[in-house]
């Protein structure tokens, strides 16, 4: 089966650990190419590039001042990625609830004389 190309969805694109730390990077705020570069110690060329997918897919927009270019995180982008992620922290919140009544009871139970 052929691979989804990473420039259509924002799952894939957010795949690449490069990408998951240009959006760390950028944090809640803006940021240019240089700026980028120097933070994660990535070449220019591989910033762009990663840029460039996460822009294709919607999760980074841009704004132009004069030369410069300042990117951002577009964070209603990252709500399917939230929302299917959320499903599973529902499913480990309930497994560790459990876990955690079930270790009360064997200490109860241990110190118990």
């Amino acid at each position: 089966m052929a691979r989804t190309p990473t420039t259509s969805d924002a799952f894939n694109a957010v795949a690449e650990a490069s990408r998951r730390d240009l959006l760390d990077a950028l944090g809640t705020g803006e940021a240019t190419v240089g700026e980028l570069v120097d933070r994660l110690r990535l070449s220019q060329p591989q910033v762009s590039k990663h840029l460039g997918v996460l822009r294709a897919v919607g999760l980074v927009l841009v704004r132009a001042d004069g030369r410069h270019r300042w990117y951002r995180v577009n964070g209603p982008a990252l709500k399917p990625i939230h929302d299917w992620v959320r499903t599973f922290e529902r499913t480990w919140n309930a497994r560790l609830d459990r876990l955690d009544d079930l270790l009360t009871e064997l200490q109860t139970e241990e110190n118990a004389p």
